[in-house]
């Protein structure tokens, strides 16, 4: 018999193996000072790319107002218990219902974590004669959701709809020999690559095939549509979208989540989602804080306005510079460089250290091998002023990847690293 440690000693995995060289820099950084469109990390000052704080709420005058009182009025345990024993208030309810006049669905339920509340709704709406059929790019949320599914399930390639109806078809007719439904899951913003779901062609589909849809909106809700309801609402097809899901970690820069659906799908939920059944409820002082934040999203539209006028400048100038944003239609900007885990290393550093820049660096095995993808979230805090000292930052570390700097420094770096 092995030691159960024994593979966790000898593999620390595709990531962890880089933990010696990366830990405290490249991950688990730690950005210091007020959230916002410039902070501090490692005592310089930075221009921070990679705070998901799109509205610009997080420091918000009004919101650290209405936070504090808060947290004076309740403290930081009020409710106890779940919601179904003793965890339940007006201000839950009323929250839940202005969220659901907001996003254009019957009834919402909170979820006090969004990747908790993702793996419990996913495994709440299935049984095991049901299918799923998801995108293969799907977040880690959903794909653990689908985990825990005793069923079949199937993925199709991202935003392929020729790849989704021919899994529907299998779908069907496997479907037809268990006596259960189809529960198709996408993504309203893919959050690496910025891509919507192909939602009004996945819509299109429920012409031929029964199915029911689950989008999760996390990037677009607040982001996207005439009033921030998201991409349901920018695409139009919110009404066909049968289950509908939202954090409050982005635009609302707060902790908590919702599902929104027909009012009978969200009572079911209500007494079946294990995550929340045996949770305890989200604090008061997050509810008040949400109702401020999402008052703020209906009255405000200078806001999101403020945030496109920033992702605006930002993707036409990388665009402009010739550089490879792939095929974005959201707030989430990627930039494409080709190059190795060292290199890429040695081009964050130089980012960091000498053009005051900080983003997200993603590599192999999140993104193929040979490619290094910088991730930036544009925010209604930044300024015209940040977009343009990033663009010359950007084309100055392409210009040295190229020439081979990195490649060259990379080695040199490995070894102060302690390699």
């Amino acid at each position: 018999m092995k030691d159960l440690f024994a593979k966790i000693y000898r593999d620390k995995g595709p990531l962890g193996k880089w933990a010696s060289q990366a830990e405290g820099y490249f991950v688990f950084p730690k950005l210091e000072g007020e959230i916002s469109n410039r902070m501090k990390f490692q005592g310089k000052d930075v221009i921070t790319w990679s705070i998901n704080d799109y509205l610009g709420l997080a420091n918000h005058p009004e919101v650290r107002k209405v936070d504090a009182e808060a947290a004076a009025a309740y403290g930081s345990a009020y409710p106890m218990g779940a919601r179904m024993m003793s965890g339940h208030t007006d201000l839950h309810e009323q929250l839940q219902n202005e969220l659901a006049e907001f996003v254009g669905k019957e009834a919402t339920y909170l979820l006090n974590f969004g990747y908790q509340g993702m793996v419990s709704t996913v495994d709440a709406l299935v049984s095991k004669d049901d299918i799923i059929v998801y995108d293969v790019d799907s977040h880690a949320c959903i794909i653990d959701g689908v985990r825990l599914h005793m069923g079949k399930r199937f993925t199709f390639k991202h935003n392929d709809i020729e790849s989704l109806e021919k899994n529907l078809v299998r779908a069907t007719k496997m479907a037809e020999q268990t006596g259960g439904g189809i529960l198709v899951i996408s993504e309203g913003v893919f959050g690496m690559r910025g891509e919507q779901g192909k939602l009004k062609e996945i819509v299109a589909l429920k012409k031929k095939y029964n199915f029911r849809l689950f989008v999760d909106d996390a990037h677009g809700f607040g982001t996207l549509g005439a009033t921030g309801a998201g991409a349901g609402q920018e695409q139009g097809v919110q009404d066909e979208i049968d289950v509908y899901f939202a954090t409050f970690a982005k635009s609302m820069a707060s902790t908590g989540a919702f599902i929104a659906a027909d009012k009978e799908i969200i009572d079911y939920l209500k007494y079946n989602l294990r995550s929340q059944m045996f949770a305890k409820s989200l604090q008061m002082q997050l509810v008040v804080g949400a109702l401020k934040r999402l008052d703020m999203l209906r009255t405000m539209p200078e806001l999101k306005q403020n945030l496109w006028k920033i992702v605006n400048a930002l993707q036409s100038g990388l665009k402009e510079r010739g550089f490879d944003i792939g095929t974005t239609k959201s707030c989430v900007t990627p930039v494409y460089l080709k190059g190795s885990i060292p290199e890429a290393m040695a081009l964050v550093k130089d980012l960091r250290e000498n053009h005051g820049i900080f983003c997200s660096i993603v590599v192999y095995p999140v993104i193929p091998k040979g490619l290094i993808l910088l991730r930036m979230i544009p925010t209604a805090s930044h300024t015209l002023q940040d977009v343009e000292e990033t663009l010359v930052a950007f084309s100055a570390i392409r210009k040295r990847l190229e020439d081979g700097t990195y490649k060259r420094v990379s080695a040199k770096l490995m070894e102060l690293m302690g390699e």
